[in-house]
């Protein structure tokens, strides 16, 4: 899940290279961060959060048969 989302954000963002991608096991969830540089943040979220939830819903398709949710959060740094 964390390759999905490194493509997904890296095909996304001017600065590719700057698109760094972490996943924590939770008691309850998986989080994964997405950090991408300020100027790229606007295209991570989307108009009216189009994008992260396109994002969100393909990392919900991917982890079928795991019992935790995922969670994405997306930040600039």
């Amino acid at each position: 899940m964390v390759e999905l989302v490194r493509f997904i954000a890296s095909s996304l963002a001017d600065q590719p290279e700057l698109v760094r991608v972490e996943a924590v096991d939770g008691d309850e969830a998986r989080v994964i961060t997405l950090a991408v540089a300020q100027d790229d943040l606007g295209k991570m979220i989307g108009k009216q959060g189009r994008t992260a939830r396109a994002m969100r819903s393909l990392l919900a398709a991917a982890q079928r048969g795991d019992d935790r949710p995922v969670r994405l959060e997306i930040i600039a740094g």
